[in-house]
C-alpha cells in the first residue's frame, strides 16, 4: 500500500503513469541550443562556457527523464505500450534516440570515446525504430486524421546520424551516414507530401499538436547539416535546403505561435527543428560571410534562446502545480 506521504506527493504533482514520451523532446531542443551556441563561439566570438553549461543542462534533463521514463515502464508497462502503439504520440519515442545522437556531440566535446560509443548506441537505436515504424505505417488502413508532423520525427532521426557522426573516424562510418542521409531524405520527402496535402485537404490539426508543425521545417535544416558534415562542403543543394527551411518557417511560425493555443508539453516540438535552423543559419552565415546572413543567423538564435528558456519555465511551472503529470 502507498503510504500517506506517497498519495499527498501524487495528488501535488501526479502521477509518474503520465509522463508523456515527447518530453524528450526538451533534451533534443536544449542540446541543439548547445550546439548553436558552440558554432555562435566562432561566428560572434562568444563564450564557449555558454554551450558548456547548457549541454550540461541537457544531460542533467535526460538523466531525470530516464530515470523517470524506466520507472514508469517498470511501473506501468501497459501505459507505455499504449503510447508506443498510439499512431501519433508512438512517433515521438524518436525523440529518444535523437536525444542520445545529439548528446553524443555534446558529450564529445569533453570525450571523444564517450561521444563516439554514444553515437553508435543511438545510431542502432535510431535505424531500428525507423524500421519498426515505417514497417506499422505499411501495414495499411492510416486514418487521415493521424497523417500528422510528428510521423516525420523517427524518420528525420536518421538524417541526426550524419548531423552527429559526420565526422566520426571508424571506417564504416561514411556508409552509415550514406544509409541514414537515404532513409531519412527519401521517407521525409515521401511523408512531407503526404502531411502536407492533409493540412491543405483536411480539417486543420487540434490546437494540441498545432506546434507540432514547425517539425516540417526539420527535413530541411537537418537535412542541410546532414548532408554537409557527410559532404565537407556547402554546395547549391545545401543552399536550396537551408533556404527552403527557412522560408518554411517564416511561414509557420504566424500559424504556430498564437496565444490561443494552450501550453502543454507538446510546445517543446517546436525546440530542436528551430534549433536545426539556427545551426544551418549560422553554418551558412560561417561560409558565405555575408552581413545579412550573420544577422539573421543572430536573429534565429536569439528567437531559440528564447523559445527555449520560456518552455522550461513553463514546464517546471505546470510539472509543479500538478498538470504535466496528472493525466
Amino acid at each position: 500500500m502507498q503510504t500517506m506521504a506517497a498519495v499527498q506527493k501524487e495528488r501535488s504533482i501526479g502521477s509518474i503513469q503520465f509522463l508523456p514520451v515527447n518530453l524528450f523532446a526538451s533534451v533534443m531542443g536544449i542540446s541543439g541550443l548547445s550546439m548553436a551556441w558552440h558554432e555562435a563561439s566562432i561566428l560572434f566570438g562568444t563564450s564557449a562556457v555558454i554551450a558548456d553549461i547548457i549541454g550540461i543542462v541537457a544531460v542533467v534533463i535526460f538523466i531525470a527523464l530516464s530515470i523517470g521514463y524506466i520507472s514508469k515502464w517498470v511501473l506501468y508497462p501497459q501505459k507505455v505500450k499504449a503510447e508506443f502503439a498510439h499512431p501519433i504520440m508512438g512517433n515521438f519515442f524518436g525523440t529518444i534516440t535523437i536525444a542520445i545522437l545529439l548528446l553524443s556531440s555534446v558529450i564529445g566535446s569533453y570525450s571523444e570515446t564517450a561521444g563516439q560509443v554514444i553515437w553508435i548506441i543511438g545510431t542502432v537505436l535510431t535505424l531500428a525504430l525507423s524500421f519498426v515504424f515505417v514497417s506499422r505505417l505499411l501495414n495499411g488502413k492510416q486514418e487521415p486524421g493521424n497523417v500528422v508532423p510528428a510521423w516525420l520525427v523517427p524518420v528525420v532521426g536518421t538524417i541526426d546520424i550524419a548531423v552527429a557522426g559526420g565526422t566520426m573516424p571508424f571506417p564504416w562510418a561514411h556508409e552509415i551516414n550514406l544509409l541514414s542521409l537515404a532513409i531519412g531524405g527519401f521517407v521525409a520527402l515521401a511523408f512531407f507530401t503526404m502531411i502536407l496535402s492533409r493540412l491543405i485537404h483536411h480539417a486543420p490539426l487540434p490546437p494540441g499538436l498545432t506546434p507540432s508543425m514547425i517539425i516540417l521545417i526539420a527535413p530541411f535544416e537537418v537535412g542541410f547539416l546532414g548532408y554537409t558534415n557527410v559532404e565537407q562542403r556547402i554546395d547549391p543543394f545545401a543552399s536550396i535546403l537551408f533556404y527552403f527551411g527557412l522560408f518554411l518557417f517564416i511561414v509557420l511560425f504566424f500559424k504556430v505561435f498564437k496565444k490561443s493555443i494552450p501550453f502543454s508539453a507538446s510546445w517543446w516540438a517546436v525546440g530542436f527543428p528551430i534549433a536545426a535552423l539556427s545551426n544551418a543559419a549560422i553554418k551558412y552565415a560561417l561560409f558565405v560571410d555575408s552581413w545579412l546572413l550573420t544577422a539573421i543567423s543572430a536573429i534565429i538564435l536569439a528567437l531559440l534562446s528564447i523559445v527555449l528558456a520560456v518552455l522550461f519555465i513553463r514546464t517546471l511551472k505546470i510539472l509543479f502545480n500538478g498538470k504535466l503529470l496528472n493525466g
